[in-house]
């Protein structure tokens, strides 16, 4: 399954390890951003199909993002350093369409997160 990723996240150096790990694994990386309008206005210009959101974008709230970019159509995964399990009521009450750990982060477990979504 081809896929199209936007990355948010306010850390550089997660920006270019998350792009570069991706990407190897088959996933185009259409894009990255830093902050919510960032993200937005990247979001808009190229339609990606995914878009992964870190939950806290610096002072920014990735959940809020997360509800503004669903608004919008968008096909939102939240990310985080933080286990699922400390986010898991954040999550199951945000607007994603799913959650995962940046350690656990790859393009078959983005792929499964984005199927289960499908309903596949």
């Amino acid at each position: 399954m081809e896929m199209r990723v936007l990355i948010i996240d306010d850390n550089a150096s997660f920006l270019r390890a998350a792009s570069s790990l991706l990407e190897r694994e088959g996933v185009t990386v259409a894009g990255v951003a830093s902050t919510s309008a960032e993200g937005l206005s990247v979001a808009e210009t190229l339609r990606p199909d995914v878009v992964l959101v870190d939950v806290f974008l610096g002072p920014e709230s990735g959940f809020e993002l997360a509800r503004t970019l669903d608004a919008a159509g968008w096909t939102v995964v939240l990310i985080s350093t933080h286990d699922e399990l400390e986010l898991r009521e954040l999550v199951a009450s945000s607007a994603a369409s799913g959650f995962l750990s940046k350690a656990d982060l790859s393009a078959n477990a983005l792929r499964r997160v984005v199927q289960g979504r499908d309903g596949a």
